[in-house]
Formats: structure tokens, C-alpha cells, sequence
């Protein structure tokens, strides 16, 4: 017979390592490619110091003169604290009394749960790993004008049916009446967003949508390595010029030369050697025209966790959902670390449970944990291409 504390064994013994496998590697070819560690983790916080530079003890000289005096190493001390994770699910007790007589039912009832949780956590990981942290996905363009509870967003990209999301005013403030709602459904070619709001809620334009809870708690992801905030790591970028990454904007669609030069910047300033390539979907299409019109073969490669690849000079060349539009990162992944305080994990009760009742209601919810963040700790070595896809003149004509 099918019970709870069968299934609350199955969660533990069974299905976390899968989760745990799967959301490590199968997110996508970056994350894949990413070492984690739980190296530099001080209680709440990544403490990690960061060479930079070059050991200052070196020189030449006539056979009689003086040594070279010493001069250390460089170092930084970037501090991140780690950001908290979580998945949950739920099973009615409904669900399982009338399961506990079929253990194929309830197999196929935990499956379906596992499945809906994988697929979700997926998607949000690998949202948040070309984030800035901020964990923004959308800013209101318009109400839609056809009802109250359909907005026009920027972007779809960051988006999905069944998302929870909370709704910030312009101002910065939290809107109650809104956040909490539900993402109904999405018009992609309109870019229009429906959501579960109450009679007479009403969303305007300039809003700003997060994830549930989510606002400034995301992983420090790519962007943030790119933008143009003052600080990151806890160190301010103009006082370290090891912080501040290769950029260029180009107008017209993607070169071979624009590649080529971010890559030969990279290796002349910092000596990494750039081992991988992403780009938004536009970017990717771009250079699969380039090496047609070329008359080049198109060579592919197979990654770690079975994932197919182009070839940009052995070099592993995808593309990715989340990456914005006209964009490419070219990057060192050795620089890059998973620091965590452990890897998922099942929230347990005091007796060791992970599926616990939930309060006032007849039914049970478990829920997966992780904390970690994402540390680049050379960002000289990184860059990123925004191809704007006219050409200088189109560009000048916009400006004007």
C-alpha cells in the first residue's frame, strides 16, 4: 500500500538526485559547462580573493646590481551573498488516498509533479544566468486597452504561462492590488501578456515585472558583469580596471571580423583564451547566412550533457532563449564559478520529512533548496558584441 511515508522516501531517495542531476547539466550548454563548488563559502556569503595582474617581484640587471625587490601578487576580495533557490510542489491528500491502492497511479502522479517542477526550475535558472540579479523580466509598454488584466511588455522572452509574478510601479513601490497574479496567457506576436487580476485592477504602463519574490535576489548573472552599475562583487569598477569587460556595439549583422577582434582583445589584455560562445537566436542565424555566403562549411561540435554546437574555430558557438536580441558573449568559462552552500535539496522537517501538511489545508508540499551565486572572477576576460543589425547610415538616421 502506497503511504506517506513511501512517497516522502521516494522524494529523497530517488527523485533528488535526478532533479539534482538534470538541473545541474541539463539546463542548458552554459550552465553545463560551469564548475560548482562549495569552495569561498563563508556562512551566508561568497568570500573569494581574486588575482589580478602580474607578481611584481621580476627584472633584469648588470651581474653586480641589486636583486629585483620583491612585489607580491594582486589581490581583490569580491563578496556576493548567496541567493535561495527554491521549487515547491504539492499533492492533495485527495490525490494520494486514492492512489495508495495503485502504486503505478501514484508513480505516475509523482512523475507528473517532478516533471512540472523540472520544467519550471529549468526555465527560471537558466533565466537568471544572463540576468543582472535584478531578476526583472518584463516592463509594461501599454494596457492593451481590450481589458484591464492584458498588458503590452517589451519583451516575451523572460515570460511563461502559469508564472507567478509581482508588479512594481514606476516608482519603485510594490502595487498589492496586482502582484501575486498569474500569468493566463501570451500573444507573442503582439507581445501581449494576460494575467489573473481582480475586477478592477488594473496594470499601467512603465511597471516593472519580477518572478514572485524574486525582486533583487536572482543570481549574479552575465549582465551583471556587462552593466553599468558602479559596483559589483562589493568592488567599485573604477578602481579596478580588471572589472571592466571587453564591449562593442556594431552596426550591421554579425562579422567574422567583430568576432575575431573581441577574441584577439581578450587574449592580448588578460591572455584567457575565449572557450565559448552564446548568442540570441538573430545572432546565431546571422552567422550561419555569413558562412553560406562565404561558401564556408559549417562544423559542429557535441558538449558536455549532449548538447550540439557550431564551431567558431573550435570554438563552441550556441545560442540561448534568454539571450537578448542582436547579443553575443564571448567568454572564458574556467572564470566562472557555481559557488553553493550545497546542491539541491529537499527542505526537511525535524524528523527528517520533506513532504510536510500544508497549514489549514488537505494537503502536502515539499520543497527544493539551493544557495549559491554565480562569480566570474576575471571579467577583463569576457565580452559581449551587440549587433544592431543596420547599417552606420540606417543607425545615424535613427539617431537623427
Amino acid at each position: 500500500m502506497v503511504t506517506l511515508s513511501n512517497a516522502d522516501k521516494a522524494l529523497k531517495t530517488f527523485y533528488l538526485g535526478v532533479l539534482a542531476d538534470q538541473l545541474n547539466v541539463g539546463v542548458n550548454p552554459l550552465l553545463a559547462k560551469i564548475g560548482q563548488t562549495s569552495a569561498d563559502v563563508w556562512g551566508k556569503e561568497v568570500k573569494k580573493l581574486a588575482p589580478y595582474g602580474i607578481n611584481g617581484g621580476i627584472g633584469s640587471g648588470e651581474e653586480c646590481d641589486n636583486l629585483p625587490a620583491s612585489g607580491s601578487n594582486n589581490y581583490a576580495q569580491f563578496t556576493l551573498t548567496l541567493k535561495n533557490l527554491f521549487g515547491k510542489i504539492e499533492l492533495s491528500d485527495k490525490a494520494i488516498r486514492a492512489s495508495q491502492n495503485s502504486a503505478g497511479a501514484f508513480v505516475n502522479l509523482l512523475n507528473a509533479e517532478m516533471d512540472g517542477l523540472l520544467k519550471a526550475s529549468k526555465f527560471n535558472f537558466g533565466r537568471m544566468l544572463y540576468g543582472d540579479g535584478s531578476g526583472l523580466i518584463a516592463t509594461t509598454v501599454a494596457n492593451s486597452g481590450n481589458a484591464n488584466n492584458q498588458i503590452t511588455v517589451d519583451s516575451i522572452k523572460a515570460l511563461m504561462e502559469g508564472m507567478t509574478v509581482d508588479v512594481y510601479k514606476a516608482d519603485g513601490t510594490k502595487d498589492a492590488t496586482v502582484s501575486g497574479a498569474r500569468i493566463l496567457t501570451i500573444d507573442r506576436a503582439s507581445r501581449i501578456v494576460t494575467l489573473s487580476l481582480s475586477a478592477g485592477a488594473k496594470i499601467e504602463a512603465g511597471c516593472k515585472l519580477y518572478v514572485q519574490g524574486s525582486k533583487n535576489n536572482e543570481i549574479t548573472g552575465l549582465e551583471a558583469i556587462f552593466g553599468q552599475s558602479e559596483t559589483i562583487y562589493g568592488l567599485k569598477r573604477k578602481d579596478y580596471s580588471f572589472l571592466t569587460p571587453y564591449t562593442n556595439t556594431v552596426d550591421g549583422k554579425v562579422t567574422v571580423t567583430a568576432i575575431q577582434d573581441a577574441i584577439d582583445s581578450i587574449e592580448g589584455t588578460s591572455g584567457g583564451a575565449v572557450d565559448f560562445i552564446v548568442a540570441s537566436y538573430n545572432v546565431r542565424k546571422q552567422y550561419v547566412e555569413h558562412l553560406s555566403q562565404t561558401r564556408t562549411n559549417v562544423d559542429y561540435l557535441t558538449l558536455d550533457g549532449g548538447y550540439k554546437a557550431l564551431s567558431y574555430s573550435g570554438i563552441p558557438f550556441v545560442a540561448d532563449r534568454f539571450v537578448a536580441d542582436g547579443d553575443m558573449y564571448l567568454l572564458n568559462s574556467a572564470d566562472f564559478k557555481l559557488h553553493q552552500l550545497c546542491d539541491w535539496r529537499w527542505l526537511e522537517g525535524e524528523s527528517g520529512s520533506v513532504l510536510h501538511q500544508v497549514p489549514g489545508k488537505a494537503c502536502y508540499s515539499a520543497t527544493l533548496v539551493k544557495y549559491a551565486d554565480m562569480l566570474c572572477e576575471r571579467p577583463m576576460a569576457q565580452a559581449k558584441l551587440t549587433f544592431t543589425g543596420k547599417t552606420a547610415t540606417e543607425a545615424a538616421a535613427d539617431v537623427e
